[in-house]
């Protein structure tokens, strides 16, 4: 069965090194690349200023979209830091949302 977006299965942050990511970006349109860093630059500022968490929708290797509640500590083009010191590819996030 294949997993929607509309509800990506929930993960723990503490799970996510354990996962796999393609090497390829699940983004291919180059102004959902600019909103996506846009919104990176936004949460780290929301989590760092107010401890506020996001939702980060992602994709896994085999193409599972999974769901993150978390902090969003420093990113930069490559990798997003995640409260706790969990490091996650850019190139796997769908979207980033406020809670």
């Amino acid at each position: 069965m294949e997993t929607s977006h509309l509800h990506p299965h929930l993960v723990d942050k503490e799970d996510i090194p354990q996962l796999k990511f393609a090497h390829e970006d699940v983004l291919t349109d180059k102004i959902e690349k600019v909103k996506r860093l846009h919104d990176l630059k936004w949460a780290a500022h929301l989590g760092n200023e107010y401890h506020g968490k996001v939702n980060i929708l992602f994709q896994t290797e085999t193409g599972d979209v999974k769901r993150v509640e978390t902090t969003i500590w420093a990113y930069d083009q490559d990798f997003v830091t995640l409260k706790s010191g969990t490091v996650m590819p850019v190139r796997c996030i769908i979207s980033i949302e406020h809670i």
